[in-house]
């Protein structure tokens, strides 16, 4: 069974291979959303781009990004420096162990940002 480490909550839960990250994540008590996105976000439909989380090892663990996961995060300034980890956890399905940031900060300031 994968393991999925939650870096910020210093938590890990075992899930089954296919296990919806944003589902596993809130099943275990880890909250994926800050402030009003608590309330205002799209249930996991993949339109709101509010459960965004940083994948630190095991992206190639995770399934490859649907056509509404690009489109939404090609709209979001965090993803910008962020390509290569950052994704939907609402659109992830977890194959592998995988480490992630929860609710990662937007970092306007940062070399990710600029480079």
């Amino acid at each position: 069974m994968p393991t999925i480490k939650f870096v910020n909550e210093k938590k890990e839960i075992q899930v089954p291979e296919g296990a919806n990250l944003r589902s596993a994540a809130r099943s275990a008590g880890v909250e994926i959303y800050q402030g009003p996105e608590k309330i205002g976000n799209c249930r996991g439909l993949g339109f709101c781009g509010t459960c965004k989380v940083l994948i630190t090892k095991g992206m190639d663990n995770t399934n490859r990004r649907g056509f509404r996961e690009r489109l939404r995060m090609r709209m979001s300034m965090a993803y910008i420096g962020n390509e290569d980890t950052m994704r939907l956890a609402c659109q992830t399905q977890v194959l592998g162990d995988v480490e992630v940031i929860t609710r990662p900060a937007l970092n306007l300031y940062g070399e990710n940002f600029f480079s």
